[in-house]
C-alpha cells in the first residue's frame, strides 16, 4: 500500500511538471565544427490556444519569392498560403519578418511566432529543434557564378571552360553563403565528398540570400550557393548569371512548427494535402516562380519593396498630407491602399471618389471640387482626418485608441461610432477602449435590439465592414512598417 502510494506520488509530480507552460530539449549546433549542447526553451502553445488568441503568426524571409509589397499590395509565395491557412483556421494573420534564420528558430521556440514560413530545406540538425510540415516541394542546392564578360560572343564550349562545372574545381575557392543557412552545412559536406576544403564564409545573418546573388552579379563575390527555384527567379533579371551546376540532390522545402505543437501540424499537413488536390496551389507556386516576365516586372520596380522605396506614385502627396496630420506617412498609404488601391479614378457605388474616397458633400466642406485630382483629394481627404482627430482628441487621450475611432469614423460616418460609444457606456464597457469595448458595440448595431436603442441616434449599421477597416488598415501599416524604410 505505502509503495503505490509513493509512485502515485511520483506519478503526480512528473505530470505536473509537463503541464508547465515550457519544457526543454536538448539541441545540437555545429556551425564551427564542433558538437555542443545546449537547453532551448519551447513554450506549450498549441493550435488551441492560437485560435483562442485569435491569431497566428507566422515568421516570414522578406524576399522576391516569400513577402513583399509590390505597388503597395501585400504578395509572395509564402504569404498567399499563410492568408489561407489563417482563414481555414479561422483566425487572423499577423506577419513577423525575420531575416535571420536562427533568429527565426529562437523565436518560434519562444513563443514569439508560431510557425517558420521560409523556404526552409529539411536537415537532420534542424529536425532536432523544430517539427517540419510535409514538403512544399523539393529543389536543389545549386552554385551561383557570373558568366564571362562577353560569354554572349563565345561559343558554348569556351563558356563552360571559364565556368566551375566539377565540383572538385571548388577547392581552395571562397563561396560566400548566407549565415546559419542549410548551404554552409553542404559545402562542408562537399568538401569532405571531394578531398578538399573549400572556403566557406558566412556572411551577416540578415543578409538574404537574393542580396548575395546580386553581389555575384556585380562582381564583389564570384560564388554563392541557392536553392535552383530561387536562383531560376533572378536570372529573370540578372541574365549574366549562371546556375547550372549542382551542389546537392534534390532536398524538401517545408514550413517549421514548434516539435510540441502536434495539433498545429496535425492540421497544416491536412489543410495542405487537401490545398495540393485544388488547382490554386498550383497558380499561386507558378505565379512567384514560373513567371519570369512578371517576376522581373514587379522585382526591378521602383514600387518593390526588394528593389524600390515607393508604395505608390503618389508618395510625395501622401508624405505632404501626413506630415500634415503629424502621422507617418506609411499610415497614410495603407489606408489609402484600402480606400482605392491608389486609384485616383476609382468611384464606389455609394459615389465615394478618388485615392481617399471622398463624398462631394465632403469635399465642398473642404473646398475641394475636382476630386479625380489626386492632390485635391488627398489633402481634401486629411482636412477631414484632422476634423475627426479634433473631435475625438476632447474625450479620448490616448493617441492609438483614438486612431481606431478616426479611422472608423472615417469609413463609417460619425454617427454610427458615437451611438457604439454610448452603447458601450450603456453597458458598462469602457468608451474610450476600441477593441471589446466600442467595436463590439458598432458590430451590434445590425441587431434591432442595439440599433433601436434610444441612446442609438443613427439608426441601423452593418458595421463589420468599419471594425474590419480599422484592423486592415492598422494591419497593412504594420506590414508597411516592416518593410518599406
Amino acid at each position: 500500500m505505502h509503495f503505490s502510494k509513493k509512485w502515485l506520488l511520483v506519478f503526480f509530480t512528473i505530470t505536473g511538471i509537463l503541464s508547465f507552460t515550457s519544457c526543454k530539449q536538448t539541441v545540437k549546433e555545429s556551425r564551427d565544427g564542433n558538437k555542443n549542447t545546449i537547453e532551448e526553451e519551447i513554450v506549450n502553445f498549441d493550435l488551441d490556444k492560437i485560435k483562442e488568441r485569435g491569431s497566428l503568426r507566422a515568421l516570414v524571409d522578406n524576399s522576391s519569392t516569400s513577402y513583399f509589397i509590390y505597388k503597395g499590395q501585400l504578395m509572395g509565395y509564402e504569404y498567399e498560403l499563410l492568408t489561407l491557412l489563417a482563414h481555414e483556421l479561422g483566425v487572423d494573420l499577423e506577419i513577423i519578418v525575420t531575416k535571420s534564420i536562427d533568429d527565426a528558430f529562437r523565436s518560434l521556440n519562444k513563443g514569439e511566432g508560431d510557425i517558420i514560413a521560409f523556404t526552409l530545406t529539411v536537415t537532420k540538425e534542424r529536425q532536432s529543434r523544430v517539427a517540419f510540415t510535409h514538403a512544399h516541394y523539393t529543389t536543389r542546392q545549386v552554385l551561383v557564378q557570373k558568366n564571362p564578360d562577353n560569354w554572349r560572343s563565345m561559343k558554348k564550349h569556351e563558356i563552360e571552360k571559364a565556368l566551375i562545372r566539377n565540383q572538385v574545381d571548388l577547392i581552395g575557392k571562397e563561396v560566400h553563403v548566407r549565415k546559419s543557412s542549410s548551404y554552409v552545412d553542404r559545402l562542408k559536406n562537399l568538401s569532405e565528398e571531394i578531398g578538399g576544403d573549400i572556403i566557406v564564409i558566412e556572411d551577416e545573418k540578415d543578409v538574404e540570400t537574393e542580396l548575395m546573388i546580386r553581389k555575384v552579379y556585380n562582381e564583389e563575390i564570384a560564388y554563392t550557393i541557392a536553392d535552383e527555384d530561387i536562383a531560376l527567379v533572378n536570372t529573370s533579371y540578372y541574365p549574366d548569371i549562371d546556375i547550372s551546376t549542382p551542389i546537392s540532390f534534390p532536398q524538401q522545402i517545408a514550413w517549421a512548427v514548434r516539435k510540441n505543437a502536434t495539433e498545429l501540424l496535425n492540421t497544416i499537413n491536412h489543410w495542405q494535402a487537401e490545398l495540393k488536390k485544388e488547382p490554386t496551389y498550383n497558380v499561386i507556386y507558378n505565379k512567384y516562380y514560373n513567371s519570369p516576365r512578371a517576376s522581373k516586372a514587379r522585382l526591378t520596380s521602383d514600387f518593390s519593396s526588394i528593389s524600390g522605396e515607393k508604395i505608390s506614385v503618389y508618395d510625395g502627396i501622401i508624405k505632404q498630407a501626413a506630415d500634415s496630420l503629424g502621422w507617418d506617412w506609411r499610415l497614410l498609404a495603407a489606408q489609402i491602399y484600402q480606400e482605392s488601391v491608389f486609384n485616383p479614378s476609382d468611384t464606389s457605388w455609394a459615389g465615394a471618389i478618388g485615392l481617399m474616397q471622398i463624398m462631394p458633400e465632403t469635399g465642398k466642406r473642404y473646398q475641394t471640387y475636382n476630386l479625380t485630382n489626386p492632390k485635391q483629394n488627398v489633402m481634401a481627404g486629411m482636412r477631414h482626418l484632422k476634423h475627426l482627430n479634433s473631435l475625438w482628441a476632447k474625450t479620448i487621450e490616448d493617441e492609438q485608441e483614438r486612431l481606431k475611432f478616426i479611422l472608423a469614423s472615417y469609413n463609417v460616418g460619425l454617427g454610427h461610432v458615437i451611438d457604439a460609444r454610448e452603447l458601450a457606456k450603456k453597458y458598462n464597457k469602457n468608451p474610450t477602449s476600441w477593441e471589446g469595448n466600442v467595436a463590439l458595440y458598432l458590430q451590434n448595431k445590425s441587431k434591432p435590439k442595439y440599433f433601436n436603442d434610444s441612446v442609438a441616434k443613427s439608426g441601423y449599421c452593418r458595421c463589420e465592414e468599419p471594425v474590419n477597416y480599422v484592423k486592415n488598415v492598422l494591419s497593412r501599416y504594420e506590414q508597411y512598417k516592416q518593410l518599406m524604410d
